[in-house]
């Protein structure tokens, strides 16, 4: 058996990202040469690779807490969503197609070579392997094709911890229902569960203990109170736009939320800032008028959204803010749809199509077959403050406003803006990260604002108080000695 072990669910947003990020950094401080692996991950929020691919967000925030590179092995298989029914599908950080659900129901049994092929070759360079499934581990409707739960731990031979979350109610019924649907082979590799999210005094759940343990034989690795630092990690799968404490910042920002809403963590360190309140827009509201600035995120299809966008009337509101004088920036997919039009010749996103876009930027974009994928480092061109991000992208910009780029990259310029700057676009995700260009945009809206947040050390400093909050509550050597 792999030194490996497996974090699987008793179902969706039970926590299993966060802690195996947490255990990540526990281990490793331990003197453990731990790597995260996720076999199939479905996210809109990616993160480019070392090796030129890309990788769900979660497994870039568990490499992190590794303290290693991040490498397409860590998650060999991601679907990007791009419609209700289909998304794109990315093997070994590299796209091989689109899929509806019911073509990726049969076409994953071949991707379990892929899998397994990156499993044992991350895994020759560790002490341990730390995977995390997804969904429910009890999704027995679909186990016959299953790579990312117990159709992978079985392949590779890899123990099994269960996840449930109390904070949602039912978690006993969570855990035993998931332990009574599952084969006498899968039993075998469960290991033990954790109870995640819990709230208030842990000891009144000691009787809850006792009644999973007289229902299965499954050992109990600890009881994990509620980590409120959760929410100053960089989010990935779960985007809840009422998940957020209630921000009373005196700089507002309105993000109208994308049916296909890509990178949103680009907003993360906004969301941050004590003096700014990030307000998420959902289908059907008007976008607010008081708004300082409309920042439009990356999208997983930029020509439905733009769509998407007039469908709401979120297009005749930005027109009403820019001529009360509001700026506007639009990122990626955003940066795109500000322009005079969007053309997808080759079919890219679905059908060949093309669509005027917002005539913000006097800008043109034509989506390509290329995809670039890359780590970038530079200045912003007005402030010259210093910037770095990655660029995750489809299409060529090109117009007569992008002689005035937003910065300025070891890669050469990217973006556009106008005249006066009130609007303006670019291709990197990440900017916000650095501490001193935020300081220096949020002034362009506020002279007078400046960034608090040491947002890169922050978090640093969130996973190292989370593995002190596992360390406390759970048996690692348990866990890992089996």
């Amino acid at each position: 058996m792999i030194p490996a072990l497996m974090f699987q669910g008793t179902g969706s947003d039970v926590g299993k990202s966060v802690l195996t990020a947490g255990l990540c950094r526990a281990y490793t401080r331990r003197g453990l040469k731990v790597r995260p692996f996720k076999p199939q991950n479905m996210s809109n929020n990616a993160a480019v690779t070392a090796d030129g691919g890309e990788i769900g967000r979660a497994q870039a925030l568990q490499a992190r807490a590794c303290g290693v590179a991040l490498h397409t092995d860590m998650n060999p298989v991601l679907l990007k969503p791009q419609s209700e029914t289909g998304a794109q599908v990315i093997v070994q950080g590299k796209i091989v197609g689109n899929a509806k659900a019911r073509e990726y129901q049969s076409m994953k049994p071949g991707l379990m070579a892929s899998v397994l092929e990156s499993f044992h070759r991350l895994s020759a360079e560790a002490d341990l392997v730390l995977v995390e499934g997804a969904g429910s581990a009890a999704e027995v409707n679909l186990r016959a094709a299953d790579i990312a739960n117990m159709g992978f731990a079985e392949a590779a031979n890899v123990p099994v911890v269960l996840i449930g979350d109390i904070d949602r109610g039912g978690v006993i019924a969570q855990l035993v229902g998931t332990w009574n649907l599952l084969s006498e082979s899968e039993r075998a590799l469960t290991r033990g569960f954790i109870v995640n999210k819990f709230r208030g005094d842990v000891s009144l759940f000691d009787s809850g203990l006792a009644v999973i343990a007289e229902r299965t034989p499954m050992t109990s690795f600890g009881v994990v109170p509620w980590f409120a630092g959760a929410g100053r990690l960089p989010r990935e799968d779960a985007f809840d736009t009422g998940g957020d404490a209630a921000q009373s910042g005196d700089i507002k920002i309105a993000v109208p939320v994308l049916s296909r809403i890509a990178n949103f963590d680009d907003l993360d360190p906004l969301r941050a800032e004590p003096d700014v309140s990030v307000v998420m827009v959902p289908a059907g509201e008007a976008l607010p008028g008081d708004a300082d600035l409309v920042l439009l995120p990356g999208s997983k299809a930029t020509l439905a959204d733009l769509a998407f966008l007039r469908a709401q009337g979120w297009d005749i509101d930005i027109a009403a803010h820019v001529r009360r004088g509001g700026a506007v920036l639009g990122i990626c997919g955003g940066y795109q749809m500000l322009g005079r039009t969007v053309a997808d010749p080759h079919g890219i996103e679905g059908p060949p199509a093309e669509a005027p876009g917002l005539g913000l930027l006097d800008v043109a974009t034509t989506l390509t077959a290329a995809k670039k994928l890359v780590e970038v480092s530079g200045t912003e061109c007005r402030t010259g403050a210093p910037v770095s991000g990655y660029e995750m992208h489809v299409g060529v910009t090109s117009g007569p406003d992008t002689a005035r780029p937003l910065l300025d990259l070891s890669t050469g310029a990217d973006g556009a803006m106008t005249p006066d700057g009130r609007i303006s676009g670019c291709y990197v995700h990440g900017l916000f990260s650095s501490d001193s260009y935020r300081t220096a945009f949020l002034q362009q809206l506020r002279p007078a604002a400046r960034a608090a947040m040491a947002y890169e050390a922050g978090i640093d400093a969130t996973l190292e108080a989370l593995a002190d909050h596992l360390e406390e509550h759970l048996d690692l050597e348990a866990m890992i000695d089996g």
